[in-house]
């Protein structure tokens, strides 16, 4: 142990510690400096930066033994507090900096040290120091931080007041449409919201600690677990398996179709008679530590038999493979789609045809902040679960059952958390700690590390893609052919709901009479499937989108000319039979053009031998909801002094929940002239609010957001007077009128048939794309150094959040397109391995132009967002890349050698 006294934002603190243990731990643990999270905790990320004796210092990988006896050390506390906001901090609220939030006090020290050193900085200048001091954010796309960095410069050396950066609302009182910030900017700014892990330092004395004994193979039957030694390790409370977990210790799929050939009681909770992927959980150890629980989780012995590991779709299909869950045939469920006639006469007959096979990889999600959660039981008996969780009564009944609790009896709750991006549509850890919670009778806390966080949560699922085109001389298209196949791992939850998305999705945008085609769901031994941004619409959408180009090519015409001809216009349906809700695609490639054919002209005139430049486009369609008659509720109560309070699980993974509730409701309840600040949310607590649905398919906006409206409504109802005038709450109280209403809105929609017809949405978003690349032939490095955007997502609630989510897309494709991938466990088990894009692959220069055509059933003209950002990027590079250079990638990511293969071929 050793003694430091530190200077910590200009107080001496005492510090009492191990040797090798982290600034970062010492700070969060022994001081409660929460700001400083821990992400990667391998000084990949920069979310636990802080300044030290003037520089900048990644806390997490400096030991305690490096830090000297009286070193003065600045945390995010240290430089702006609520009632004190630094300029710094101002800026990144005004220019919606902070999305998820969790890498946001890193950013803000980071930015400090920047501007103490140069205070007028270039944009350049900035991307360098950020790239340098490897501060990473996956929500924003960073252009809205560089936009903060320079705002607040501007601030600090007196060339702009903070009254300038701060947001007024107008006269008429209208927050909808605005940049008002969202409710929780102040805390994530100054680092005073707590995440999950800040909330596991924050627990009850007597919290035991977790570590999970995983699995380090990806199939095998389980001849034995042997925790005796384990079980005398010090500090160990006890050590969970399966015999401990007292319902049916599954996970239950919630199978969506009946063609399924599964179940989807296939995932355990923790491994009994086989393992199915590398990470399963085998066993837990609970202990009065994190340090003893993992000691002691290295002394649990495993035998197992290894079986064939299937790590593919190919693999897991071929003839002589063994059922990865006996009785089940790996390949359990099958889509077709099939619209107007029969395609074969069409493709005999046509001037046209063109062919495709397409792959898009196991992309990670690689938030900043790992997975996280705690249990507990309540006064009331209740097991309490609080996590990450983006679908809070989804979940509930998922785990339920293999729990052995009555659902009436759990309570889930999400805490503040960090991106997710859809992982978190599946339940991750809660099974764990709720069985974990149950078997010892205490409160228990389980955080991931990063390599925990890569292998042990799911991935987008691969997909094998391929499409045939036929079209007349003139372009346009006559008919399509498609097959598909998505590798979704071990475990079937939502599988088949992801494999209709390509009956769904292929060749959407584009009146296309006549299709047939057929895909099929795999159970794999590689990385469980989940939903990831886009949930199969970038899987289908880069077959379709990079064939188009092959086909204008094919027919000498403009690739953009021949999307225009194509698009839909009043009569097109989809590819489900459904008349799109709004027909903006033609005005949308028409504001694009002029901006494309500038970009042709300036890559041509700036190509040269050594460097390629190249345009490429691509258009993204996508719905918003879930399948069919999605429904969500909302409780809205009128309180004593005349605030109203709005009850919801709108789930917050960096989207922007609460200005997305906020938002919604002041506009619904703009009659009663209330103040933002006179509307308060409680969000994301099944205690307390009614059932929203998940946050997924970008449904939270129209599903929800119609609930809201809906039970404002009903509330000013009742609060109308005869004269028109409205009740107050004492009114209401006197005249024994109800101060609460439940609100319900359920899509008029319905859900498709086995032939992929139907109409599955109420609003769609569209998207079109514009990338311009650069080719280094020597290498085949490829650089995005524009991305252009054409969105219609209908009338925009708030323009922060929107700007944040398209921004944070198009770099999320950028990754898809040219880096990320887990494939090889090891090698892509870091956020640098898996191909994480750092703000200088992201271009600087990111344009948005939005095209707001009011939806009819949307609540006040919205559709949804957050999808439609990575439904198209991905293709608009690689088209662009093909421009460039004339190489076709087919198989992302499109990595240098390939390109570079090709270039050489």
């Amino acid at each position: 142990m050793i003694k430091r006294t530190l200077m910590v934002n200009g107080i001496a603190r005492q510090v009492i510690c191990e040797l090798d243990e982290s600034l970062a731990n010492v700070l969060r643990e022994n001081l409660g400096l929460t700001s400083v999270k821990i992400g990667c905790g391998t000084a990949q990320c920069g979310s636990c930066t802080v300044i030290m004796d003037g520089k900048l210092v990644r806390s997490c990988s400096m030991k305690m033994k490096r830090v000297e006896d009286g070193a003065v050390i600045i945390t995010t506390e240290g430089i702006g507090t609520p009632d004190n906001l630094h300029p710094i901090q101002l800026s990144w609220i005004a220019n919606g900096g902070a999305q998820c939030g969790f890498c946001t006090p890193g950013f803000i020290v980071s930015t400090k040290a920047l501007l103490d050193s140069n205070p007028k900085p270039t944009r350049e200048d900035i991307r360098d120091w950020f790239q340098k001091n490897r501060n990473a954010c996956r929500c924003t796309g960073y252009k809205q931080l560089v936009d903060a960095v320079m705002d607040a410069a501007a601030v600090m050396r007196g060339e702009k007041t903070t009254d300038e950066l701060c947001f007024k609302i107008p006269e008429d009182g209208r927050i909808w449409g605005t940049k008002y910030p969202r409710p929780t900017a102040v805390a994530k700014v100054t680092g005073t919201l707590d995440y999950g892990a800040d909330l596991g330092i924050k627990m009850p004395e007597g919290t035991l600690k977790l570590a999970l004994v995983q699995a380090e193979v990806s199939h095998a039957k389980i001849l034995s677990i042997d925790t005796s030694e384990a079980e005398k390790m010090p500090g160990v409370e006890k050590v969970v398996t399966h015999k401990d977990v007292k319902g049916k210790n599954r996970i239950t799929g919630l199978i969506t179709f009946p063609t399924n050939k599964g179940d989807g009681w296939d995932r355990p909770i923790l491994c009994d008679e086989k393992v199915f992927q590398y990470g399963d959980a085998i066993a837990i150890v609970c202990a009065d530590t994190e340090k003893n629980a993992k000691a002691a989780a290295a002394k649990v012995k495993v035998e197992l038999e290894r079986l064939p590991e299937y790590m593919s779709a190919p693999a897991a299909m071929a003839d002589d493979a063994i059922e990865i869950h006996p009785g089940t045939p790996n390949v359990y469920f099958e889509q077709r789609i099939a619209k107007g006639g029969e395609t074969e006469p069409i493709f005999d007959k046509a001037d046209a045809v063109v062919e495709g096979e397409y792959f898009t990889t196991r992309q990670p999600h690689m938030p900043i902040e790992p997975d996280v959660g705690f249990a507990y039981l309540d006064d009331d008996g209740k097991l309490c679960i609080h996590s990450k969780s983006i679908g809070l009564h989804l979940h509930l009944y998922m785990i339920a059952p293999g729990l052995g609790v009555e659902p009436e009896n759990l309570v889930m709750v999400q805490n503040p958390a960090g991106g997710t991006f859809g992982y978190k549509f599946s339940p991750t850890m809660e099974a764990l700690i709720g069985a974990a919670c149950l078997a010892t009778g205490k409160p228990v806390f389980l955080c991931y590390d990063y390599y925990q966080q890569q292998t042990y949560t799911g991935k987008r699922s691969p997909q094998f893609t391929n499409v045939r085109l036929a079209a007349d001389k003139d372009g346009k298209i006559l008919g399509m052919e498609t097959d598909w196949t998505v590798d979704h791992g071990p475990y079937s939850e939502f599988g088949d709901l992801l494999t209709l998305r390509g009956a769904q999705f292929i060749g959407a945008g584009y009146d296309i009479d006549n299709i047939r085609g057929m895909g099929r769901t795999v159970a794999t031994n590689h990385a469980w499937g989940a939903a990831f941004r886009g949930y199969g619409g970038p899987e289908a959408e880069f077959a379709s989108e990079s064939l188009m180009d092959d086909l204008a090519e094919k027919l000498g015409m403009d690739p953009l000319e021949l999307r225009y001809k194509n698009v839909y216009r009043k009569g097109s349906t989809t590819p489900t039979g459904q008349d799109p809700e709004v027909y903006s695609l033609p005005e949308m490639i028409e504001k694009l053009r002029p901006k494309y054919e500038a970009a042709k002209k300036k890559a041509s005139a700036e190509s040269t031998d050594a460097l390629k430049r190249g345009v490429g486009v691509a258009i993204g369609v996508y719905g918003s909801g879930l399948d069919g008659p999605d429904t969500a509720e909302v409780d809205v109560q009128l309180n004593e002094d005349n605030t109203v309070t709005v009850l919801t699980c709108w789930h917050d993974h960096g989207q922007g929940a609460d200005i997305g509730v906020l938002g919604t409701a002041h506009e619904a309840l703009r009659p009663l002239g209330l103040e933002p600040e006179q509307i308060r949310l409680i969000l994301n607590d099944t205690r307390q609010c009614p059932n929203g649905g998940p946050a997924g398919g970008s449904r939270s906006q129209v599903v929800i957001g119609r609930a809201i409206k809906a039970a404002c409504e009903l509330l000013m109802g009742g609060m109308r007077k005869s004269d028109g005038s409205f009740r107050t709450y004492k009114e209401m109280i006197d005249e024994k009128i109800a101060v609460k209403y439940n609100g319900k809105w359920t899509a008029p929609a319905t859900e498709c048939d086995a032939n992929g017809q139907g109409k599955p949405f109420a609003c769609y978003m569209y998207g079109l794309t514009m990338a311009e690349v650069a080719v280094e032939t020597a290498t085949g490095k490829t650089s995005v150094e524009k991305m252009t955007m054409v969105a219609d997502i209908g009338k925009i609630n708030n323009r922060l959040a929107v700007d944040g989510q398209i921004y944070g897309g198009l770099a999320q494709g950028i990754g898809l397109a040219l880096s990320e991938n887990f494939e090889d466990i090891k090698k892509h088990s870091t956020m640098k391995g898996a191909g994480f894009p750092y703000i200088k692959q992201v271009p600087d220069d990111m344009e948005i132009i939005y095209v707001e055509t009011p939806r009819p059933e949307g609540p006040f003209g919205a559709s949804g967002v957050g999808e439609i950002p990575l439904c198209a990027p991905h293709p608009a590079i690689i088209n662009a890349i093909y421009n460039a250079c004339g190489v076709r990638i087919t198989e992302l990511p499109a990595l240098p050698e390939k390109v570079l293969a090709g270039l050489k071929g």
